[in-house]
C-alpha cells in the first residue's frame, strides 16, 4: 500500500511538473510576442500624447470629473508634476458639500455662466475658480475621489497631502467625510449596502427623465453592484493610507462584502443581478432584467476581490460569449442584451447606445488588467488586441464604440487612454517577469 501511495504521489508530481513546464513554455511565447508587438508601443505613446495638455475627459468636455480623472491619473503623473496633479485633486476638496459629498466635476466659473447644458453648479467659498457639478443619479463620486488620492500618493509617496489642511479640515478628514456621507445619506440597512437610481450597470443616466442625471420624484432607487464594488475598492484604499482608521472601517468593509454576494450574486446563473429595487422597478413587469449581464460591473466586482480564480473565468466566457451573440467588437460591451427600445427616456439610450450596450474600453480595459493580475494573461491578451488595434484604426481614444465597432463621442477620451495605458505597462512588467 505504500509503495501504491508513493508511486502516485510520484505520478502527479510528475504530472504536475509537466503541466507547469508546458504552461512556463506557452508563456514564454507569449511574453515575447507581447515584447515585440509594435501596436502596444504606438497605443502607450499616444496614450501619453493626449494628457499633455488637459485634465478634462476629452475634447467634448470642459469639466474635469472625479471619475474620469481616477482612471487617467497614472497616465498624467507620467507628463506632469505631482503638485499640478494635487491641485486638481485639492479643487473637489474645496467643492465638497458640507454633508460630506463630492462633485462629479469642475469647470471654470467664467464657463460655467456661459453653459448652456443645465447643470445645477455649486459654488463655494474656498474654491474662486471653479464652479462644480454632481450628477445625483450617481454614488461613485466619493468612492472615485479616495481612488485616486490613493494612487497619486502611490505615485508620488507625497503622504503629507493627507495632513494640508483644506478650509481648515485635513485631506485624511474630508476623505473620511465622503465615507461617512455614503453611510449616512446612501446606505439601506435591509440589504446592508448602498444604492443609487437605476441605471445601466455603472451608467449615469436613469429612465425616467430625458436628461437623467438628477435624482427626481420620478427616480426608482436601486442597489447594484458596481457602486458597492467600487465603495469596497475606496475602503481598501482608505485603510492603506490610514491604517488607524481600520477599527471604524475595517468591519463596514467586510459587511460590504459579505452582504454583496449574498444579495448581488446570482449563484445559479454565475453572474450579479442588474437591481435590487427599492421602491419599485421602472420597467415593465414582464420584461426580465435578470437576463441581462452588466459587464462594467462585473470587472469592478473583480478589482474589489469578489470573485474566485473560478468565477472570474466564468465571467470573462459569459463577456466574450456576449460579445459573439451581439456581433460587438470588445469585451468593453457595457452589457447584454441591451435594454429595450424605449426603456430610457434619454434617446442616446437605444439599444446598443451610449451605456446600453455601447462599447466603452474605459471598462473593457480594467477588465484586461484584473485577467492579468489573476493569471489569465493569454486570455487578457487576446481580448485586448481589438482594443488596442481600433486606437490605431481610428487614429484616436474615442469614448466608445457601436456594436458594428465605429468609434463615437470625444476622440481624445482620456479614461480609455488612461486605462489601456495601465494595462500595456503590466503587460509589460509581466513580460519581463
Amino acid at each position: 500500500m505504500k509503495i501504491r501511495k508513493t508511486l502516485l504521489s510520484f505520478s502527479f508530481c510528475f504530472t504536475l511538473i509537466n503541466c507547469l513546464a508546458v504552461k512556463q513554455q506557452t508563456n514564454t511565447g507569449l511574453y515575447a510576442e507581447i515584447k515585440k508587438d509594435s501596436a502596444l508601443k504606438q497605443v502607450k505613446a499616444k496614450a501619453l500624447e493626449i494628457v499633455k495638455n488637459g485634465f478634462n475627459a476629452g475634447d467634448g468636455y470642459g469639466e474635469v470629473w472625479i471619475r474620469d480623472y481616477n482612471t487617467f491619473i497614472t497616465l498624467s503623473a507620467q507628463v506632469h508634476k505631482p503638485e499640478v496633479l494635487k491641485e486638481n485633486l485639492k479643487v473637489f476638496f474645496r467643492l465638497q458639500g458640507k454633508d460630506g459629498n463630492i462633485v462629479d466635476g469642475f469647470i471654470p466659473i467664467e464657463k460655467a455662466k456661459k453653459s448652456t447644458i443645465g447643470y445645477d453648479y455649486i459654488y463655494t467659498d474656498l474654491e474662486p475658480s471653479y464652479a462644480g457639478h454632481k450628477n445625483s443619479v450617481e454614488t461613485d463620486q466619493e468612492t472615485s475621489l479616495v481612488q485616486a488620492i490613493y494612487k497619486y500618493i502611490s505615485l508620488s509617496h507625497d503622504k503629507a497631502f493627507l495632513h494640508e489642511k483644506i478650509g481648515g479640515k485635513s485631506v485624511a478628514d474630508r476623505l473620511e467625510q465622503s465615507m461617512e456621507f455614503l453611510m449616512k445619506h446612501r446606505f439601506n440597512k435591509k440589504y446592508g449596502l448602498i444604492w443609487g437610481a437605476t441605471t445601466a450597470d455603472w451608467g449615469d443616466v436613469q429612465p425616467e427623465h430625458e436628461w437623467g442625471v438628477y435624482l427626481t420624484k420620478d427616480t426608482h432607487y436601486a442597489i447594484d453592484i458596481y457602486d458597492n464594488a467600487m465603495f469596497l475598492i475606496a475602503l481598501d484604499n482608505f485603510m492603506a493610507m490610514l491604517p488607524a482608521k481600520k477599527t471604524r472601517w475595517k468591519p463596514v468593509r467586510e459587511a460590504i462584502a459579505k452582504n454583496t454576494m449574498k444579495y448581488l450574486w446570482d449563484e445559479k446563473n454565475n453572474k450579479f443581478i442588474p437591481h435590487i429595487y427599492l421602491n419599485g422597478s421602472p420597467f415593465p413587469q414582464n420584461f426580465n432584467e435578470n437576463e441581462i449581464y452588466y459587464h462594467g460591473g462585473t470587472a469592478v466586482a473583480i478589482e474589489a476581490n469578489l470573485l474566485s480564480k473560478k468565477q472570474i473565468k466564468i465571467s470573462l466566457d459569459k463577456m466574450v460569449e456576449n460579445v459573439k451573440k451581439s456581433g460587438a467588437g470588445s469585451i468593453g460591451l457595457t452589457l447584454y442584451p441591451t435594454y429595450p427600445e424605449g426603456a430610457f427616456k434619454n434617446k442616446g439610450m437605444y439599444p446598443y447606445g451610449y451605456q446600453n450596450g455601447g462599447d466603452w474600453t474605459w471598462f473593457g480595459g480594467r477588465m484586461i488588467k484584473q485577467l492579468i493580475l489573476n493569471g489569465f494573461e493569454k486570455e487578457a491578451y487576446e481580448q485586448f488586441k481589438p482594443m488596442i488595434q481600433r486606437v490605431i484604426d481610428n487614429k484616436g481614444f474615442y469614448e466608445w464604440y457601436t456594436v458594428d465597432n465605429k468609434p463615437k463621442g470625444s476622440g481624445t477620451f482620456r479614461g480609455e487612454a488612461g486605462v489601456l495605458y495601465d494595462a500595456i505597462v503590466l503587460f509589460e512588467k509581466t513580460a519581463k517577469k
